[in-house]
């Protein structure tokens, strides 16, 4: 089997209780056809480079999968036909790490850290 990290972006009018569900579904997906999940990410409401859908935002998220190529295949034929996800590009990766994802690292940056200690 062979590791994958699969992004998509789901429509902004989803809330984020509902792209929780899809994670969801989406991992018992790969776990009933015979993969197996890694870190499961939600990135949040966020813009977009450019306009997809006339939309300007999108719900991201993350998983990570080890899978064989079949359910890969499955896994993008059923969002491709899924009207709620826009976009979505799977990788093949040639290890998993349990740290966050850059981006979710690159959100606990944004807070301006001070330091008092004089």
């Amino acid at each position: 089997m062979a590791l994958y990290e699969h992004v998509f972006i789901v429509r902004p009018d989803v809330s984020p209780a509902q792209m929780e569900t899809l994670l969801e579904e989406t991992k018992t997906l790969i776990e009933t056809n015979g993969g197996k999940t890694g870190k499961i990410e939600y990135w949040g409401l966020r813009n977009l480079s450019y306009r997809i859908n006339k939309s300007r935002k999108g719900h991201y998220g993350l998983i990570d999968i080890d899978a064989n190529g079949a359910v890969i295949d499955e896994l993008e034929r059923l969002q491709r036909l899924s009207e709620d996800v826009m976009r979505f590009m799977t990788l093949r990766v040639e290890e998993h790490t349990d740290q966050p994802s850059a981006i979710l690292s690159k959100k606990d940056d944004r807070r301006p850290r001070r330091d008092f200690r004089s």
